[in-house]
Parts: C-alpha cells; structure tokens; sequence
C-alpha cells in the first residue's frame, strides 16, 4: 500500500488554522467532507474524538494520525495538514505536533485501514521528512515530498 492509494494532492492543507485538537479535528473533518461526496462532517468529527478519548493519536515527534472508521465510505481516504508553529494535541512527548494526518477507513475495513497506519507511522519515523514536510513551501511541494519518499520503501 502507497500513501497515493488514500491521499490526494487537494487533500493536503498547507497551513492550519487551528490550534488545538479539537478545532484542528474539525477543520480537517471538514476540508475531507468537501472533497469526498457522502461524507458528512458532524458524523466524522464524532467518530474521530471518541478515537482520541480512547488514547492520544499524536504519537509524538511531532505527528499526529487521528484515524476512524464511517460507513459513508467506499474506501479509505486521507488528508494531511501542517502546523509549523505547531498545536497542542495531547502528545505522548508533550512537545506541539506539527504535522496532522488523518485517515477514515469504511467500517468494514481492517486490513487497508492497519496497513495504512502502518505505513504513515513508518514513513514519520523519519525526522529529515518530518523537518522537510514542515518547511515545504506549500501542500503540493507536501505531498510530492511524501509520495517521492513512500516511493524509496
């Protein structure tokens, strides 16, 4: 699995205007409604911060992957947005996460839903991406820059 397989380049926000979890869930829940017909927000936003009551998905070094799963899904689908000045997301290292990547899976999904986890939490393991990522100058250079480097494993 690619992260082209679940992210496109219109899905990617450059500049969040959030700052904190709550309103950065919402802001990407609805940036993912507009580009995906079907998807309501209220329903996505619900399911996404009953995932985070359950643990923090900022998984530290300043990534966080806020994940769920919707019905109004055909398959899963993703969006990636950036803080550079970095938000308060309840890390695991209490550091500000910087960059956001949120990924909804159809309920009936499990095995493309954990291997896309897999997948982000590998190519984020990488601080030189990580650092790269956060200075790119827009979304597209954002998303060329993950798919050149998802393309190397």
């Amino acid at each position: 699995m690619r992260v082209v397989d679940f992210l496109r380049p219109d899905m990617v926000i450059g500049d969040l205007r959030s700052g904190s979890k709550v309103s950065v869930l919402e802001e990407m829940a609805r940036h993912l409604a507009r580009g995906n017909p079907g998807l309501e927000v209220a329903p996505l936003k619900k399911v996404l911060e009953e995932r985070e009551l359950l643990a923090s998905t900022a998984i530290g070094d300043g990534i966080a992957i806020p994940h769920g799963k919707i019905d109004a899904l055909p398959k899963l689908i993703g969006a990636l947005g950036r803080s550079v000045g970095g938000l308060e997301f309840d890390s695991i290292d209490g550091k500000p996460t910087h960059l956001v990547f949120m990924l909804v899976a159809p309920t009936t999904s499990t095995g493309s839903h954990l291997k896309a986890l897999a997948r982000l939490s590998r190519l984020f393991r990488d601080s030189l991406l990580r650092q790269r990522l956060i200075e790119a100058p827009d979304a597209r250079a954002m998303f060329d820059l993950l798919c050149e480097e998802d393309a190397k494993f």
